[in-house]
């Protein structure tokens, strides 16, 4: 019932292809939207001109064209750097120019949500951690880190599920995800609803597991905080 034709691997192959390409993707996009969110509360406004100039322009362009422009571009780029050593047909696989794509468009709305959470923060826990002693960088690892992600799970937990679903979007430049694989099978066997609706079925099996993972961090990252009842 589930071999689906003799396609029934291949679309459990585009899954794994999909959550492989969504963990890359996400990984990248959060150091994104730190390095975004701590440039947009920077003192410098130089730094807060370069945060507010990435998230106005990634935001401002649908997710669509940065995936078509990271691969295309990328190509054009990197043929142009291999001819001038003796391989012009130098190029990226769609895999590593969707995930850029991908973490870029994340990682820009992860910045609000980091900066949002790292405003959340009482000030005077940094200048109580210099008073310690305490580098900059230890301050953020045992006292911003773990209340920023208390704050800032429930939002990137949102956004993740959103580019879960964007990963589709990589099927345009030939990436062998769940719907790449549920296209090619829909036009070998002419039964497109077939196909498609097993990869909505796949999609919202993966929401609820991650929904569920989600809710475990949730409980995790609030231990030993109460909040105040009204």
């Amino acid at each position: 019932m589930f071999d689906l034709h003799g396609f029934g691997p291949a679309l459990l192959e585009g899954t794994w292809m999909t959550i492989r390409l969504s963990l890359a993707s996400v990984a990248l996009g959060l150091l994104f939207g730190l390095l975004g969110a701590s440039a947009k509360i920077s003192q410098h406004i130089w730094l807060r001109g370069i945060g507010g100039f990435y998230t106005s322009v990634v935001r401002g362009i649908p997710e669509t064209l940065w995936v078509l422009m990271a691969y295309f571009g990328t190509v054009s780029l990197m043929n142009y750097i291999g001819s001038h050593f003796g391989n012009p047909y130098l190029t990226l696989s769609p895999f590593v120019a969707g995930t850029l794509a991908l973490a870029l468009c994340f990682g820009a709305y992860a910045t609000e949500v980091f900066r949002g959470a790292l405003l959340s923060i009482p000030p005077g826990q940094r200048e109580a951690g210099l008073a310690l002693g305490m580098s900059p960088l230890r301050i953020f690892w045992r006292i911003t880190l773990p209340q920023l992600w208390r704050v800032a799970l429930p939002g990137l937990g949102n956004l993740y599920l959103i580019l879960l679903k964007d990963t589709a979007l990589v099927s345009l430049i030939t990436l062998d995800e769940i719907m790449r694989k549920a296209q090619v099978a829909a036009n070998a066997t002419k039964e497109p609803f077939t196909f498609y609706f097993a990869a909505a079925v796949i999609y919202l099996l993966l929401t609820v597991i991650i929904m569920a993972a989600l809710h475990w961090f949730e409980r995790r990252a609030n231990r030993g905080y109460t909040r105040t009842e009204l």
